[in-house]
């Protein structure tokens, strides 16, 4: 599985960017976007998703097949 991040409510912040442990979180088009190929959930490193764990935003990062 992947995370996503949901563009129409990015505000570009970049704080998802520094936390990811894949490197997967990346700029498109002037907000962020995770790389699926490369994001792990942070399975076998952290409880949780890293990225959705610093968002303020709710709702902003889910779980890819949402």
């Amino acid at each position: 599985m992947a995370m996503q991040i949901v563009a129409e409510i990015c505000t570009a912040c970049g704080d998802c960017e520094p936390v990811c442990p894949t490197g997967a979180v990346h700029t498109h088009k002037g907000v962020y976007a995770i790389k699926s190929k490369d994001c792990t959930e942070c399975e076998d490193q952290y409880d949780f998703p890293q990225c959705e764990d610093i968002c303020e935003i709710d709702g902003c990062v889910i779980p890819l097949d949402s």
